[in-house]
């Protein structure tokens, strides 16, 4: 899911080194980027083995293959991409980085790359360690974005990313949508929830939010964002902690969610052997999210990044889970279409990942 890392434990995406790992069920154990060197309370004891519960009724209807396509804005954009590589728009500065999926040419001239303020060098593995190169000036570390009228830092980070996956848009806008035309208090549990940023968007259209995350510089970096748009003030619930024993622990004391977004990493090991695998835990944690939504849910997002399936495996999983609740389930990728140098030519549209949605009729 972007990426990698099961809480994405390092996000800064900004790192520890590589020798630690991050802890399981953390955004940094997918993508080391959000794997950092922070000190951590003692351990909780375990909680009792869950079996997944074998789910009676119809499944829900479906969608697919649905394509989530996310354009430019003011504040971000896909400028080029080609050769392995991408040229974007984060609010002031153009940065180059690796993107694999990019098997085409250039559309634009070298001499349009030429002038981004920032590439990142190093290793082209999405969970590999590098360092920026500023052509042109220094820059400093952060800077301000702007996204759905959410303000938040970018940051330059040791594993390429800055902060932000602008191909989510189309599932925050969908759930701020979902939340203001709900007329009544709507409660959102954002799992793996790095920076904070759909948190934000969230609580900003109205809804009380619990942030989940097993970074605590992710956890910092959110708590910076929020500060930032000075929405100090809304329910915002920040929890650093690992999201399955989060989840299980809801499940028990009754918590409910009318939205749940998950963004899992592909694999995480935390500092006590424990071990993130999506294939192998993927079943289980969707399992226990929905037992934590709420007799009126509105919607369960899951999206998953830098994994070898088709999203029909996430699908049909989706639709199993779900069996009972009627609704539907719609399935696809998450796409970012090229706007060119000028921000109006629509070019290529490059998949960055896979998604599954369950959604009340």
């Amino acid at each position: 899911m972007r990426r990698s890392g099961s809480q994405r434990t390092t996000d800064d995406r900004t790192v520890k080194d590589r020798s630690r790992r991050p802890q399981a069920g953390s955004a940094a154990a997918a993508r080391p980027d959000r794997a950092l060197k922070t000190p951590r309370a003692a351990s909780a004891p375990p909680l009792p083995a869950r079996s997944l519960m074998r789910r009676e009724g119809e499944k829900p209807a479906e969608r697919v293959p649905v394509i989530l396509e996310t354009a430019g804005s003011d504040h971000y954009r896909l400028i080029d991409s080609g050769m392995g590589e991408k040229l974007e728009q984060y609010g002031p500065y153009r940065i180059v980085r690796p993107e694999a999926q990019a098997l085409w040419p250039r559309g634009l001239p070298d001499a349009v790359w030429d002038k981004a303020d920032a590439l990142f060098t190093g290793d082209t593995d999405e969970d590999g360690m590098g360092r920026w190169k500023f052509p042109h000036a220094a820059l400093g570390e952060t800077w301000p974005m702007q996204l759905l009228g959410v303000d938040f830092h970018g940051r330059f980070t040791a594993f390429r990313h800055v902060g932000v996956f602008p191909e989510q848009l189309a599932h925050w806008r969908w759930m701020q949508e979902r939340i203001e035309a709900a007329g009544r208090p709507v409660r959102v549990l954002n799992l793996f929830g790095y920076t904070g940023v759909a948190s934000l968007v969230a609580a900003r259209a109205g809804a009380e939010v619990t942030h989940v995350d097993a970074s605590k510089k992710a956890i910092g970096w959110a708590r910076e964002n929020q500060a930032l748009g000075r929405m100090e003030k809304l329910p915002i619930r920040w929890i650093c902690e690992d999201a399955m024993k989060f989840i299980q622990r809801e499940e028990r004391r009754g918590s409910r969610y009318d939205i749940i977004l998950t963004d899992p990493p592909k694999f995480g090991r935390g500092p006590n052997g424990e071990v993130w695998q999506l294939f192998d835990h993927l079943p289980l944690m969707l399992d226990i999210c929905r037992e934590i939504l709420s007799p009126k849910a509105i919607g369960l997002v899951l999206t998953a990044y830098s994994i070898r399936a088709s999203f029909y495996s996430i699908h049909e999983l989706m639709r199993e889970t779900m069996r009972g609740l009627g609704g539907t389930v719609e399935s696809g990728e998450l796409v970012i279409r090229e706007s060119g140098s000028g921000g109006k030519t629509a070019g290529r549209a490059l998949s960055t990942s896979l998604f599954s949605r369950w959604i009340r009729a």
